[in-house]
């Protein structure tokens, strides 16, 4: 028996959510390294040749700012490729299906979670096992 497949017309409407999470993804990145590239510029903190003495405190709340914006970048960054590669699975012809169980994963799920590989009860088990 051949596995259960979306319809052109349902993989279509997944194609076109993925790539509108792609667009807000990527102005988010902008915003991301936006923000960074305005608040690494100027800060005494930065400058090795500050006039003015730089309190640790501030310093270390610069740091520490600095860090989270990366971590949220690197997170964006990371959810950009796990889109594009569902995007490659529409094209190749596996979106939508468990990579353990075969099945058909819910159109509700892929909906909100459009980067899945694993329905909710192969996903569970995995968590178990680890």
């Amino acid at each position: 028996m051949p596995p259960k497949k979306y319809s052109k017309k349902k993989l279509a409407s997944f194609k076109k959510s993925i790539e509108a999470k792609l667009d807000d993804v990527e102005h988010d990145l902008d915003d991301i390294k936006e923000n960074l590239d305005h608040n690494t510029r100027g800060t005494a903190s930065m400058s090795q040749d500050s006039v003015y003495s730089v309190h640790m405190a501030d310093a270390g709340t610069d740091s520490y700012e600095r860090e989270k914006g990366y971590h949220f970048m690197n997170r964006e960054t990371d959810y950009y490729k796990y889109l594009t590669k569902a995007l490659e699975r529409i094209a190749d012809g596996t979106f939508g299906i468990c990579g353990i169980c075969e099945e058909l994963i819910p159109e509700e799920r892929m909906m909100e979670v459009p980067n899945a590989t694993k329905c909710v009860q192969c996903k569970e088990n995995d968590k178990l096992n680890i």
